[in-house]
This record gives structure tokens, sequence and C-alpha cells, in this order.
């Protein structure tokens, strides 16, 4: 059975930073990303990764703040996020496909992945 976990979310002040994890187990897909939905808003992509490059892909946002990285022997895909501002305050959920992606477009396609973590909260205090 196919299944992401997320960890490492938590509340932290304006300007710190926080690691998220997000191990999969079941499997190894060719695509991961990080998706986020705050409260009132819709789900947006922050990240994507491929795994056998680890290309990558940052929404506008994040860029130069956010970082996406994955660990091959632990089967595990990890957001380090830094300079938090309030507007990071989110869900932040993991998600796996079996397609290569290879554009902006394609990483951040939500209806295209096929599995999705359970979520953690990330609150950032101002």
């Amino acid at each position: 059975q196919v299944q992401l976990v997320e960890s490492g979310g938590g509340l932290v002040q304006t300007g710190g930073s926080l690691r998220l994890s997000c191990a999969a187990s079941g499997r190894t897909f060719a695509t991961y990303a990080w998706f986020r939905q705050a409260p009132g808003k819709e789900r947006e992509f922050v990240a994507g990764i491929r795994w056998r490059s680890s290309m990558n892909s940052y929404a506008n946002s994040v860029k130069g703040r956010f970082t996406i990285s994955r660990d091959n022997a632990k089967n595990t895909v990890y957001l380090q996020m830094n300079s938090l501002k309030p507007e990071d305050t989110a869900v932040y959920n993991c998600a796996a496909q079996n397609k290569v992606c290879l554009t902006y477009g394609c990483y951040a396609a939500q209806t295209d992945y096929d599995y999705w973590g359970q979520g953690t909260q990330v609150t950032v205090s101002s």
C-alpha cells in the first residue's frame, strides 16, 4: 500500500525556518511536489522535484527561500523553508505522480498527482 506521510510542521516566528519531510512507503515515484492551502484560499503549488535527476521547480512566492530535496536511501522528500512569512501559513501536502515532469506547468498540475499525504500545518506568527 502506497503512503505519503508528512511531518515537520509547527509554529514559528516570522523569519524562522522549518523543514518538512514526506516519507514514501510502498514505491518510488517519478515526480514529487509540495502544495499548500491557506484558510479560505485554493490549494497552490509550492515546489516540485524529479526523483532521478533532482531537477526542481518553485513557485515565485517561495523562490530563494524554500528548497526541495530528496534522500534516496530514506525514500523521503524534504522542503526546507527559510525566512518564513505569515503568508506562508497553510496546511502543506506532499504529492507524488508517475510522470516525469519537465515544465513548471507539469509540476503544478494538481490533478495529475496520484497520491497525497495527509498534510502538516505550518503557522508563521508575526
